[in-house]
């Protein structure tokens, strides 16, 4: 399947002014969005809890977990997303929250971010 990049602009969503824009490559096969620490500290995002997760190569390990908005190249919105916050010197990767934030799935043949509706369970209430 084709692999590729989109450039994002992650900002603190308490201070927007503070924020950093790299390529991400997108990864469908991850829940979360990965971040090196060292980016995150730049912004001064906060952690919010920890996340027991399992890593690529089966390792589990324990991670900070946090919010921050991102802006995807060729996208509407700037939206709160959930980040772990990765070891320094990791690859950006963008996870499946991200991705069902923004109301979209990968085309992988054609390398593309594309829409999707939303489906919304439930019943309408009697009248």
């Amino acid at each position: 399947m084709g692999m590729f990049k989109k450039k994002v602009r992650v900002s603190n969503s308490k201070r927007p002014e503070l924020f950093f824009e790299e390529e991400f490559w997108i990864d469908t096969g991850a829940l979360y969005s990965f971040v090196p620490e060292d980016y995150l500290e730049q912004i001064s995002a906060e952690p919010a809890a920890t996340r027991r997760l399992v890593l690529a190569d089966g390792r589990q390990e324990t991670r900070l977990f946090g919010f921050c908005d991102f802006h995807i190249e060729g996208l509407e919105g700037s939206i709160p997303c959930p980040v772990i916050f990765a070891p320094k010197g990791s690859l950006f990767l963008l996870g499946a929250t991200a991705l069902e934030n923004f109301g979209v799935e990968v085309d992988p043949m054609q390398k593309r971010l594309k829409p999707f509706l939303a489906v919304i369970g439930g019943f309408l209430a009697p009248r």
